[in-house]
């Protein structure tokens, strides 16, 4: 059956974008995973400093998401009329997740706590990711999440007259193929505190650099994008935190 793209929603008389819904489903049930392995788990940080620590990821990835966004093209963020308003409505994970990771690791020095806080955060942000990125899916090309043309037998239409890598769905099964991984390195090593959101990390920012070749992109030094300029700081940081890590089978 043919998908009549964007995919929208009915509600109180008024059509809906089915993405936004998308997003905010992956953002509920992601806080419910998380809340839920955080009462399982035992705390190490205390409430307040732990409280701390999810506000400071919440503002990092406001932030960084939508200032990484908008310097996705910024030819377009230099002619917008609004400029205010042009970053407000662009935003990327990718941003998101670095500016996160700069927040946590800031208002970490400012407590003077070295304790690694990410590992329960791992599997709540890949169910969050992958629901989302079903509402990119449906949105196709009516948004920038789609990819280039191709000739693949992979290739699908997205709402314009050319067969495009879907790339929403090449990063769904991706994130699906991570999580068992993650779960199976969680069940058979023992490892240090953080090193779980390290691979997570790792393994998201190199899969996403890899994944913008096939996607529309403004090129702003040595070929690459903005958001692959990102990845790769995020990639050097987590190999030189990984560097020396030493695991042991269970």
């Amino acid at each position: 059956m043919a998908i009549e793209f964007p995919v929208t929603i009915d509600l109180f008389g008024k059509t809906f974008l089915l993405h936004p819904f998308m997003e905010g489903l992956g953002m509920f049930i992601g806080m419910r995973y998380y809340q839920l392995l955080k009462w399982k788990d035992q705390e190490s940080l205390g409430h307040t400093n732990s409280l701390l620590i999810v506000i400071a990821a919440g503002l990092g990835a406001l932030i960084g998401s939508h200032v990484i966004g908008s310097l996705e093209r910024p030819a377009e963020l230099l002619n917008a009329t609004h400029k205010w308003a042009y970053i407000w409505v662009n935003n990327t994970i990718i941003g998101g997740l670095a500016g996160g990771l700069v927040a946590v690791e800031g208002m970490k020095k400012i407590m003077g706590k070295k304790e690694s806080t990410g590992d329960r955060m791992v599997f709540p942000l890949i169910s969050a990711i992958s629901i989302g990125r079903v509402g990119c899916f449906y949105t196709g090309v009516f948004e920038q999440t789609y990819g280039l043309p191709t000739t693949s037998p992979l290739g699908m239409y997205l709402g314009d007259a050319y067969k495009r890598h879907p790339v929403a769905l090449y990063e769904i099964v991706f994130l699906l193929l991570l999580f068992v991984g993650l779960q199976l390195f969680k069940r058979r090593y023992n490892y240090r505190n953080g090193v779980l959101f390290q691979l997570f990390m790792l393994s998201y920012f190199s899969f996403r650099f890899l994944l913008d070749f096939i996607k529309p992109r403004a090129i702003i030094l040595l070929g690459l994008s903005t958001i692959q300029i990102t990845c790769i700081v995020v990639i050097i940081y987590y190999i030189y935190l990984l560097k020396n890590e030493r695991l042991i089978k269970k």
